[in-house]
């Protein structure tokens, strides 16, 4: 228990993937719901709550339908939005910015919320985006257990893959709830992560950036 303990409060990152059974998806998420919902049955009742009390009856329920449904839906690949990209016409070449994007993950040591924002940009070459798209990309992956640092470099490395350029650049500002609610339980420390490639290794492009967002500079 020790060694558990001491592996999620130093927060190991081991793969870039999600680490993912190979059978994860043999069943269906109506299969998931009621397996999940008898197995927290087991939980609460080892808590010792009453689960014939009208208010806890169909907590088991709810907890499982939100897992699979809403908090974990971006652990099935079936749910990534589809990411369209279009011609860039018009040959816009400067750096474009996607700010405040809502992170909304849980942390995958204790299942506990992490919740802040994700700057984007990139420098489009032959391809651009759908501003909404730069969204639910960042939702899609943020809606799975994570590790800050895995989060930002999936998120990057999809849409340098979609837009065909290594000039992208994503900063995630994050609250971890494992840090604020139990071990040391601080209340107002948050966590920065940075991810770049391409002509984003140039202080001078980074800088343009933080600038943008608002941000001090980070060399």
């Amino acid at each position: 228990m020790d060694t558990h303990d001491h592996i999620g409060d130093n927060h190991i990152l081991t793969s870039l993937k999600t680490p993912m059974l190979a059978n994860a998806f043999e069943k269906s998420d109506e299969e998931k719901i009621e397996n999940i919902q008898h197995y927290f049955s087991k939980i609460m009742e080892e808590l010792g709550l009453d689960l014939s009390d009208d208010s806890l009856s169909g907590t088991p329920y709810r907890f499982a339908k939100m897992y699979v449904k809403e908090l974990f839906y971006g652990l099935n690949p079936a749910n990534k939005p589809k990411m369209s990209t279009f011609e860039n016409k018009y040959g816009y070449r400067k750096m474009l910015v996607e700010q405040n994007i809502t992170i909304d993950s849980s942390c995958e040591h204790h299942f506990l919320p992490i919740t802040g924002y994700a700057h984007v940009a990139y420098i489009p070459k032959d391809k651009v985006i759908g501003l909404s798209k730069m969204n639910r990309l960042v939702d899609y992956y943020s809606h799975r257990p994570q590790v800050q640092e895995r989060l930002c470099l999936q998120i990057l490395k999809d849409f340098q893959e979609i837009l065909e350029t290594e000039d992208v650049i994503i900063l995630i500002n994050a609250k971890h709830l494992c840090v604020s609610s139990r071990g040391i339980k601080d209340k107002n420390s948050f966590t920065t992560t940075l991810e770049y490639g391409g002509c984003f290794n140039e202080i001078s492009v980074r800088n343009e950036f933080f600038r943008i967002c608002n941000l001090k500079n980070i060399e």
